[in-house]
């Protein structure tokens, strides 16, 4: 369902918001200090350029048990290093996330708001997008956004998210 509310973001992000969707997450070997020299392994190398080429990161993310998905937090891993300047230093950012339960993701979305300290990227902190019962919301058939007040919320968060890029420009 993320997959389905990042297509509904972009659907609704404001026109001089250009989304790159980076979808090769499941490609990264798991974080290992012993790989972390160049050259990366090639998904690795490949994250590196599309985190460092982009203004701002967001995060569509599920929760599982009760945390970051392992995935994600491999994908930081890689961006948070090597130091003192890897690409996710700095870097503004948001987060949203879609749970068939009744929490949203609230709890991931406090963990990967931790992580981020780390890196000292600046996290927006309004308005939030957790969504919860994320069935009720996507039709079933075509897998589109179809609750009008999520739509709403959904696009008062990329307009956000859009000024919060700009606000914060990588430093």
């Amino acid at each position: 369902m993320n997959r389905q509310l990042l297509r509904a973001a972009i659907e609704v992000a404001p026109a001089d918001l250009a989304i790159t969707v980076w979808n090769r997450l499941g490609e990264l070997p798991l974080y290992n200090p012993d790989l972390d020299v160049e050259p990366w392994p090639e998904p690795v190398a490949a994250l590196r350029t599309a985190l460092s080429e982009s203004d701002a990161i967001l995060y569509a993310s599920p929760e599982y048990n009760y945390s970051i998905p392992g995935v994600l937090k491999n994908a930081i891993d890689w961006g948070s290093r090597p130091q003192p300047t890897p690409p996710l230093k700095n870097k503004p950012a948001a987060v949203m996330g879609v749970s068939i339960g009744i929490s949203g993701t609230m709890r991931m979305q406090y963990h990967l708001r931790q992580v981020a300290v780390i890196l000292n990227a600046p996290m927006m902190a309004q308005p939030e997008v957790i969504i919860p019962r994320g069935t009720d919301r996507f039709d079933p058939a075509t897998g589109a956004l179809a609750d009008a007040s999520t739509r709403d919320l959904l696009a008062r968060f990329m307009a956000a998210f859009s000024a919060w890029a700009r606000q914060h420009p990588r430093g």
